[in-house]
This record gives structure tokens, C-alpha cells and sequence, in this order.
């Protein structure tokens, strides 16, 4: 992708302060997007991304909202499209995990995951769809999980709501498509400087004897799949689930 492919587009990356999101929300601002940086807790961690940012001689809006919240989301959204003129594309990244068997499980751990991962992604593309509409063009990103995909011992809440995505990324594809926005999701196995160095180093021992590829994805692998389901040259992609895994099916 050449340098400027992005100029001028304007980019929201939900749970944008670090990982992951941090990750994309610099790589869109590489290829000269301005970038809108949500976060729900560390502001510290949001200004230095900012920072990073500006660095590259674009603009950066951070903005603190709770993606369970739509009327967050929602000023959110009217916040940067009265700084930006519009939002071109959204990365629906914000996630959260807390594990438990099912029988252990209390409602509010249930509530909480399926709350920020699968509530949360509806409630962002909510907001921005009647916005893209208008201007006929968008691209909606979703970020899920293999682990939507296969179910892991523990995650009974986590599996459902990144499952959970991939019904509402095809059911909303039909609905905007004839509007110019195009909806897909990037289902992600294990990546180095993502949620996985959370995990206990046994665990993280076991799942990497499980992937096919021999090593743990890289966070810039990411961002080169991401930056391609946004730009042009995937127009005619939507309703996609893109498996980022190494193999990792299990």
C-alpha cells in the first residue's frame, strides 16, 4: 500500500489506547489518515498515542467513551464528525475477556463480555451507519476471534460474543451495502502484544505447540489486513469473515 493511501480519510478506532487498536490506529496514521482515538480508562495511555500521532503530520481526536453506552458512542461519533467533516471508516476493536466455567459463571461476568464485545460493536456501527449512508461510503471493520470459532475451555462468554459478530457482520453487510459500506470481520488467532501475554506462560506454551505456523502472529500482520479490508482495493468485499490465524483451527 503506498504511503498516502489514505490521505484525507478519516478513521475511528474503538479501544484505541493500546494493543491491538494502538497498533491500527498508527498504521492508518502511516498511510495518512486522521485518526479518532477511543478509550474507556487510561488517558495517559490515549494522550501518548496521540502524540504518536501527530508525529506523522496528521490530526488525532481522542475521545473517552464507554462503547456500552450508546449515548457515548453516539457524541462520540457527533464529536469527530464535527472535528473531521465525516468518519470514512470504523474498526470495531474494543474487547474485553474475563474467564469462567459456566457453572462458575455469575451473570454480571456474562453480562460484561457479551456487554463490551458484542453490544459494543453494535452500538459503534449503529452510530456511524446513518452517517455513512449520507455520504454513500464506509467501511466497517470488526475485530473477532478464532476462539468464536472453535470454543476454548473457559470462555464460554468470550466464544459467544465473538460469535456473536460474525452473524451481525453478514446481517448488516446486506442492509448498507447498496449505500457504498462495506462490513466484513477479521477473525484473530494468537498475537504477540495483543491479549495473549495476558495469559499464564504455560498457557501460552500450550497454544503455541497447537498452531500449525509454528509462532504467534505479529501485531504489524494485522494492520496489513486491516489497511487492505479499508482501502479501495477491497470494494467489493463485504460480509467477509477473514480467518488471521496461522492455521489454528484446532
Amino acid at each position: 500500500m503506498k504511503q498516502q493511501e489514505m490521505k484525507d480519510k478519516v478513521v475511528l478506532v474503538t479501544g484505541s489506547s493500546r494493543g491491538v487498536g494502538a497498533a491500527l490506529a498508527l498504521a492508518f496514521a502511516d498511510k495518512g489518515a486522521n485518526v479518532v482515538v477511543n478509550y474507556s480508562q487510561s488517558q495517559q495511555l490515549a494522550e501518548e498515542i496521540v502524540k504518536k500521532i501527530r508525529k506523522k503530520n496528521v490530526e488525532a481526536l481522542m475521545i473517552k467513551a464507554d462503547v456500552v453506552e450508546y449515548s457515548q458512542v453516539s457524541k462520540m461519533v457527533e464529536d469527530a464528525i464535527s472535528t473531521f467533516g465525516k468518519i470514512d471508516i470504523l474498526v470495531n476493536n474494543a474487547g474485553y475477556y474475563e474467564d469462567s466455567t459456566v457453572w462458575k459463571m455469575s451473570d454480571e461476568t456474562w453480562d460484561k463480555v457479551i456487554n463490551i464485545n458484542l453490544k459494543g460493536t453494535f452500538n459503534c456501527t449503529k452510530a456511524v451507519t446513518n452517517h455513512m449512508r449520507k455520504q454513500e461510503y464506509g467501511r466497517i471493520i470488526n475485530i473477532s476471534s478464532v476462539v468464536g470459532q472453535v470454543g476454548i475451555f473457559g470462555t464460554s462468554n468470550y466464544s459467544a460474543s465473538k460469535a456473536g459478530i460474525f452473524g451481525l457482520t453478514k446481517s448488516v453487510a446486506k442492509e448498507v451495502v447498496r449505500k457504498g459500506i462495506t462490513v466484513n470481520t477479521l477473525a484473530l488467532g494468537y498475537f504477540d502484544g495483543g491479549m495473549l501475554r495476558r495469559l499464564p506462560e504455560q498457557a501460552q506454551d500450550m497454544i503455541l505447540k497447537q498452531i500449525p505456523m509454528g509462532r504467534f502472529g505479529k501485531l504489524e500482520e494485522v494492520c496489513d489486513m486491516v489497511l487492505f479490508i479499508a482501502s479501495e482495493k477491497a470494494s467489493y468485499l463485504t460480509g467477509q469473515i477473514i480467518h488471521l490465524n496461522g492455521g489454528y483451527y484446532m
